[in-house]
């Protein structure tokens, strides 16, 4: 069974190496500034690691919902940080980047707000519900030079990144199938929360997987979705058992996600199947790998061995580390404008949405 040491030194050139080896480095260079709107999010306590990075200086909170703030103001979370108005914040001299962390349905209006405002943004999942808005933002942003950092916390699991690096090595061959399911129990006071928006459990925890899958296959040829609801009863109308099929020309991929899994989180899993071999990952949020070869691959043998990580993984560290480093220039984004949009869009079908339902509304305005 390798260890994360043996797998750093054996794949070399995959992202976690410069990252881990810029942290120090990152010590050395001034700190760029870092405002978050919203603590609605579900991860909207990322901040923290905004807080600890060599990289970031946080200059503050906007809770645009009065009675939010004030309870925000006075938790143990945000308690350090200055709370702003959202002009205030926008107009903080020498702001590089904005956290979007609001509730789902103010994702994209801040997060236009921010790009208005000539700030780079990492936006959390997922990116609204208007593709048609989400694809304006990203007129603008492209058009500023601004970049959008999409909030998938799988990205920069080094499990992940090691998949990757076997399909860029060619270890796997021809991938033709994936499967992968993102669930977890939502406790009855948290499913009408959900039920608020569209598109049941998948939209809100299913994006994560889609987001890699994407990543894996590319954008796909047709995706079908096929709801279900498991528990009527409790009359919240949240869509609670989700289920999409993903086609290729020579691949498929399953995508589900439910919100009534008992123990979910370790049954998170992303398979990838290629012609010479397959990658296992689970469960996502503390990763190990079973790789299976047809052949020997670098310092991996033909045939099925494990691999584990530690210390664990961390989500959104990578993350802030990625953004700094696009921001000062030292490297592009690895992902961009065409992946996010096919990713948001194949959200969309997956819960069951028409993407060219929800119109983006007029563009907003922020006093300067």
């Amino acid at each position: 069974m390798k260890t994360r040491r043996q797998i750093l030194s054996a794949i070399g050139t995959v992202g976690l190496t410069p990252m881990v080896s810029n942290l120090s480095a990152a010590a050395q260079k001034p700190k760029l500034k870092y405002l978050q709107i919203g603590t609605s999010h579900a991860h909207a306590d990322k901040i923290s690691v905004y807080q600890e990075s060599p990289d970031w200086e946080v200059v503050g909170v906007v809770e645009p919902d009065p009675a939010r703030a004030e309870a925000s103001r006075n938790s143990e979370r945000y308690r350090d940080f200055p709370f702003l108005t959202l002009e205030q914040g926008l107009n903080t001299p020498d702001l590089k980047a904005v956290g979007i962390e609001t509730e789902v349905r103010d994702l994209l209006h801040h997060a236009e707000l921010a790009i208005d405002a000539g700030c780079h943004i990492h936006l959390d999942k997922p990116a609204g519900e208007s593709l048609a808005h989400f694809r304006r933002i990203y007129d603008k942003a492209d058009a500023a030079r601004l970049t959008i950092q999409m909030g998938y916390m799988f990205r920069f699991n080094p499990a992940v990144q090691f998949m990757q690096e076997c399909l860029k090595k060619g270890w796997l061959g021809e991938p033709f199938e994936v499967n992968t399911v993102m669930s977890k129990v939502v406790p009855a006071n948290g499913r009408k929360g959900l039920a608020d928006y569209p598109g049941g459990i998948m939209f809100e925890l299913g994006c994560h997987i889609v987001d890699l899958t994407i990543g894996v296959l590319g954008r796909p040829d047709k995706v079908t979705a096929y709801p279900r609801q498991v528990l009527p009863d409790l009359k919240d109308g949240l869509i609670d058992n989700m289920m999409a099929v993903f086609e290729y020309p020579k691949a498929t991929a399953t995508v589900r996600s439910t919100a009534v899994e008992v123990e979910g989180f370790s049954r998170r899993h992303f398979v990838v199947c290629g012609t010479e071999g397959t990658c296992h990952i689970q469960p996502l949020d503390r990763p190990s790998v079973k790789l299976a070869l047809s052949k020997n691959q670098g310092d991996y043998r033909k045939g099925v061995q494990d691999i584990t990580y530690e210390p664990p993984y961390r989500r959104y560290v990578g993350d802030a580390a990625d953004l700094a480093a696009i921001i000062r220039g030292e490297k592009e984004s690895d992902w961009g404008r065409e992946h996010d949009l096919a990713v948001q869009e194949a959200v969309l079908i997956a819960a069951g949405l028409d993407p060219e339902n929800f119109p983006a509304p007029e563009p907003p305005h922020l006093s300067r």
